[in-house]
């Protein structure tokens, strides 16, 4: 993967994570759509969790069993700080989700601003067969990425910017016919510095064929 575990590592302990320029305080969005689709009971992934306040949510919720995935150790670090022995409810993976390798399979998928750093096409075949090992038929990945009137680059690493149509062109070249797109939103995320970035989240079903 272009973007290691050491430059995670150094991001996520160089600043609060408050102050990271993706950080949401109520990841509103993905809450939106995860609830719409994830009941209590069925397991739950997020994809580059970072330090994100998406799962402590759906802790509170009652929802589970959810697992959180990450390349940064220091980054699940910040997570677990703050969750305490709640955390204890999650699983907690450190891993490369481009080599991942899943030894189960989930009924959601949530990855907001992992797939647009995956620059290198091996890195995005590498996302897109742990997407469909992990996934069940049936499934939904949600999938939020810089949009295509978005930034160039992020935590100075380059990305891919994606309008809709062209992430479900990517997917389907990845994955010919495994996916079809329910929706697609697009939403204007305000960093804790006041700047404006332009992301788009679309969300797709996993066939059954």
């Amino acid at each position: 993967m272009a973007s290691g575990q050491e430059h995670w590592d150094g991001v996520y302990g160089a600043r609060p994570e408050d102050e990271l320029t993706w950080f949401e305080a109520t990841p509103a969005l993905s809450l939106e759509l995860v609830r719409a689709h994830l009941q209590p009971g069925e397991p739950f992934i997020d994809i580059g969790v970072g330090a994100s306040r998406l799962v402590d949510v759906l802790l509170d919720e009652g929802f589970g069993p959810l697992t959180v995935l990450d390349l940064s150790g220091a980054a699940l670090a910040v997570s677990r700080q703050r969750l305490g022995a709640r955390g204890d409810d999650l699983a907690w993976i450190e891993a490369d989700i481009t080599t991942w390798e899943p030894d189960r399979t989930y009924a959601v998928w949530h990855d907001r601003a992992v797939f647009h750093f995956l620059t290198a096409v091996d890195d995005r075949a590498g996302y897109a067969r742990a997407l469909s090992d992990a996934l069940r038929p049936g499934g939904i990945a949600i999938i939020a990425t810089f949009a295509d009137d978005g930034p160039e680059m992020c935590s100075g690493l380059p990305v891919v910017r994606y309008a809709p149509e062209a992430l479900s062109q990517e997917l389907d070249r990845l994955l010919p016919g495994q996916f079809d797109m329910l929706e697609a939103r697009r939403h204007l995320h305000i960093t804790p510095k006041g700047n404006r970035q332009s992301f788009q989240y679309s969300v797709f079903r996993k066939t059954d064929r």
